[in-house]
Formats: C-alpha cells, sequence, structure tokens
C-alpha cells in the first residue's frame, strides 16, 4: 500500500509514546528516553502502539524520535547495532498493528537534532550547525529507516527552517514520503522564523505529502494550520501536546493540561487531515478524538 493523505476524510494518529511507557512504570529519565526500551523492553513499546490502535488510531509513531548513532554510541553500543534497532522500531509498530487487525500506517519517527542532545534543545532550536552539517547528521539514520519498510517517514518537532531545509533535502534524495511537522510558539517557529516562510520550503517538494505542527499547545493549531494549507496546498498534519511546557532542566512537564478533542473539528475544518496528538496526550484521549470525528 502507498501512504496517501486522504483530502475528503481524516486518519487519526497516535498520542504521547513516552508518556504512555512513563505511565507502565517506566523510567525514561536518561538521554536515550524512549529509545532505550528498543534495547531493554521491546514488547513494552508493541503494548504502547497496540494500546493506540485499539483506541482508534490508524497511524503508529514508532520509537525511534531519540534514537541515534551518537546516543547510542555513548552506551556502547555500535553501529551495526544502532541500525538494528532503528529498524527494530519500525518492526514493532508492524507488529502492533498486526496484532490490532492489520489496519492501518506507520510512520519511522524522525526527531530533530535537538532530541539527540536530550536537554529540550528542540523547543529552542538554532544548534550552531550548518543545513550541510545537518544533512551529514541526519543521513545515516533516514537512510536506515526509510529502507525499513514504513509507510511514511515523521519528520516531526522541527524547531527551525535549517533543519527543515536539510530533512527535505534528504527524503527528496531517497524518493520516500514523508510529513513535516514543526514546533512552535504561537505564529513562529521555536527558532523564531514566521511559520508562513517555515511552510514554504516545503511546498514544492512532492515526497513532502503533508506539513503541519506537533509538540506545541493545542491553542496555537488552528492558525497554523491555516497558513500550512495556504502556503503549500498540502493536507495538514496535526498532533499537539497537552499544552503544558518541558523543563529541560528538570526534565519534567510544567503546567496546565489545555487538551480537548472537542479543539479537532475546527482543525479540520481549516484543513487537518491527519490529527492525533503529542507529549502527554493518552489513549482515552485519542480515542475521545476519534470518536469525535467519527
Amino acid at each position: 500500500m502507498v501512504f496517501a493523505v486522504p483530502h475528503d476524510t481524516v486518519l487519526v494518529t497516535d498520542g504521547g509514546l513516552a508518556t504512555e511507557l512513563e505511565a507502565r512504570g517506566h523510567d525514561l529519565s536518561d538521554d536515550l528516553w524512549s529509545a532505550r526500551l528498543l534495547v531493554d523492553a521491546p514488547d513494552e513499546i508493541v503494548a504502547v502502539h497496540r494500546a493506540f490502535f485499539r483506541a482508534g488510531a490508524s497511524i503508529a509513531t514508532t520509537a525511534s524520535y531519540q534514537a541515534s548513532f551518537d546516543g547510542f554510541a555513548e552506551r556502547g553500543i555500535a553501529r551495526d547495532d544502532t541500525a538494528r534497532l532503528l529498524r527494530r522500531s519500525v518492526e514493532l509498530a508492524k507488529a502492533a498493528r498486526d496484532e490490532a487487525g492489520g489496519l492501518g500506517w506507520v510512520a519511522a519517527s524522525v526527531g530533530p537534532y535537538g532530541a539527540a542532545l536530550a536537554n529540550g534543545e528542540e523547543y529552542v532550536g538554532r544548534y550552531g550547525l550548518s543545513v550541510a552539517q545537518l544533512t551529514d547528521w541526519h543521513r545515516p539514520r533516514l537512510e536506515i529507516l526509510a529502507d525499513a519498510g514504513a509507510d511514511v517517514l515523521a519528520l516531526e518537532t522541527v524547531p527551525d527552517v535549517d533543519e527543515a531545509e536539510a530533512l527535505i533535502g534528504l527524503v527528496h534524495d531517497l524518493g520516500v514520503p514523508a510529513w513535516l511537522s514543526y514546533t512552535i510558539a504561537g505564529t513562529t517557529t521555536r527558532a523564531g522564523q514566521p511559520i508562513a516562510d517555515a511552510f514554504a520550503v516545503a511546498a514544492h517538494v512532492p515526497e513532502i505529502v503533508a506539513v503541519g505542527v506537533n509538540c506545541c499547545a493545542p491553542d496555537d493549531v488552528e492558525h497554523a494550520v491555516e497558513i500550512a494549507r495556504d502556503v503549500t496546498g498540502k493536507p495538514v498534519v496535526v498532533y499537539p501536546n497537552s499544552g503544558e511546557d518541558w523543563d529541560g532542566d528538570r526534565r519534567t512537564w510544567v503546567g496546565t493540561s489545555h487538551w480537548s478533542a472537542r479543539l479537532a473539528p475546527r482543525w479540520v475544518a481549516k484543513g487537518a487531515r491527519i490529527v492525533g496528538g503529542c507529549c502527554r496526550v493518552r489513549p482515552s484521549d485519542i480515542a475521545e478524538l476519534a470518536a469525535t470525528l467519527r
């Protein structure tokens, strides 16, 4: 099956994989975050994917967001074994899909460079690296995930245009479908660029099948959907977090949740065609979302 974003219906994607793993008793406070469980507890990753499918999601996003060659090397894991673990992230999501009835899609998560720094840098952006340097860093992981059999690559939580350009260039070279999703604050990327400029870099790239936002406040989504649709003409993907803020120093979420499935019909009316949740959004929230959109 070739992944295609519908223009007349809505696909529901999953919620916070790490959030649910923590709820199941796993300590994810180290630098590898949920990617550590690709080594230590792969069955738990399958269980969480399965829970989101059963809640009504039709897309599972793999546990590769914070997986990187650098991060695994710091744990003494060789490059060949890291490649195997990246492939495993796709295999686990596929296994959960099969257990849940075999219907649905697998999106291979490609987190930003800041995720590998493990200190919340993806909510800041502007790492001091050039587009060429970011391209070199991302290339090995993208090549493996593109070959691992996922239906689509999820270029997600991208904080600035430089990193988006690097990722888009790689996807175009590889010739695989991907969505591009920025993390934003209000009307700008986390690095402070207008989101209209950020979306524009993907407008004429056929491999980018959808553009949008994720891991941002729910209140920031509706305006972003309008701009993404108007600038690119592509289907829009949105999966905000709960509205709480990440404290990178304390490695915890602070604030109050603003998540509500009742917001989703407004996003869909503006052009969103893939809708779900990110950090702090649980299977029960996705079940409510799926029911609301039905």
